[in-house]
């Protein structure tokens, strides 16, 4: 389901926050699907379960995870995820092509990149 990269730089949560995230944007995990425990989820990645916490709390701040006490933590449905997210990626968005604009990027080059995204890799 998840692995962990400890030579990452980024800390334990937010490699498992991009875990869940990834499965639930690209549909292995199901809309209202049920998300392991934090007690379930901490044993088998062997890692604190106050770090399974974070990043169920921080992705139910996103929209890609709610709670229902007792039952458990289930995955966000796309209508709850997009308006949420959209906004946000749109203002780092934004933030970026001011940047870029700044930095000299021309207009049409930024229209290019944004029509075929691999053109730049």
């Amino acid at each position: 389901m998840i692995t962990l990269n400890y030579r990452d730089s980024r800390p334990i949560y937010e490699q498992i926050k991009d875990g869940i995230k990834r499965l639930v944007v690209t549909g292995a995990v199901a809309a209202d699907e049920k998300l392991p425990s934090v007690r379930e989820l901490a044993s088998s990645l062997a890692i604190n379960p106050n770090t399974i916490q974070r990043a169920y709390r921080e992705l139910e701040q996103e929209g890609y995870v709610y709670t229902v006490a007792g039952k458990g933590s289930f995955a966000g449905s796309n209508h709850q995820i997009d308006t949420r997210r959209i906004d946000e990626l749109l203002a780092a968005f934004d933030k970026s092509v001011a940047e870029l604009r700044f930095l000299g990027i021309s207009t049409e080059e930024l229209c290019s990149r944004i029509h075929d995204p691999k053109e730049g890799e």
